[in-house]
């Protein structure tokens, strides 16, 4: 990147969202998520952003309680490729798929290049440590706030006021969020307002990244069979997940367009 473009300012109109099923979708172009996020981090913003997919759409039908942290995010990227298929399907909206999986490297380039501070929260002591490496590796010039394993129960009040004190004092202000559905994102949630970053929840993002798992090829995500190729990798851990979220995403989907009351004829580009 040249110099001059480093100095780019970050200033974008208001996102617009739109109803899919139990969440509201954030809408615009891919680079348009990238410069929002990165302006929050900027202005030292307390926002989370969720990187939704089937799952998630689907978790958020069937709990209230995970639809409102959904609903209250400050972006909602659609993430899964059958996302953007509802938003065609439903109100004739071509909207560009926004992943987590790429999301991940072209923050973390932005975040070298402006010097703003990152931390990362969850995954295991070892996938911190392969992600300490990549990163000396490949963006040596970021700032590393914090990277921290939390345990793996609920904790206690004291250690949620000491996870706060310690990524407030880190001054980390982009803070990727690695729980898995729906904790991250509940977790994010409960963190809006007490810490002065920008959370976004990256799930499987960092073992890609990182080397510890390996993405689908172009044409499978192109098709929108990514899930297909993860499952492959992870079988045990996510057949009964996909086989069960698809199935429902798909019947709500249907469900909805058939709904009487719905407006049809609605049309956005």
């Amino acid at each position: 990147m040249k110099p001059e473009e480093k100095k780019r300012i970050y200033n974008r109109p208001y996102m617009r969202t739109k109803d899919l099923l139990s969440i509201k979708v954030s809408l615009g172009s891919y680079d348009f998520f990238v410069d929002s996020l990165i302006r929050q981090a900027l202005s030292k913003q307390s926002t989370y952003t969720c990187v939704a997919n089937v799952h998630m759409v689907s978790e958020a039908y069937k709990s209230n309680t995970y639809a409102s942290i959904m609903k209250n995010a400050d972006m909602v990227t659609p993430d899964g490729k059958p996302l953007t298929w509802a938003l065609k399907f439903l109100y004739n909206i071509k909207q560009e798929r926004v992943a987590g999986m790429d999301l991940l490297p072209d923050l973390l380039k932005a975040a070298e290049e402006h010097q703003i501070p990152v931390a990362f929260y969850g995954g295991t002591e070892e996938m911190l440590e392969k992600t300490r490496q990549h990163l000396q590796e490949y963006y040596p010039e970021i700032k590393v706030a914090n990277m921290y394993s939390p345990p793996f129960r609920n904790l206690t009040r004291e250690e949620e006021s000491s996870i706060v004190s310690m990524l407030r004092e880190s001054n980390a202000r982009l803070v990727f969020v690695i729980l898995g559905c729906p904790k991250q994102e509940k977790w994010m949630a409960s963190m809006k307002g007490k810490i002065d970053a920008v959370m976004i929840g990256i799930g499987g993002a960092l073992p890609v990244l990182i080397g510890m798992h390996r993405r689908a090829p172009k044409w499978m995500q192109k098709a929108g069979l990514e899930w297909l190729y993860r499952l492959g990798q992870e079988p045990s851990r996510l057949f009964r997940r996909y086989a069960t979220s698809n199935t429902l995403f798909f019947y709500y989907l249907l469900k909805e367009k058939l709904r009487p009351s719905r407006n049809g004829k609605e049309v956005e580009n």
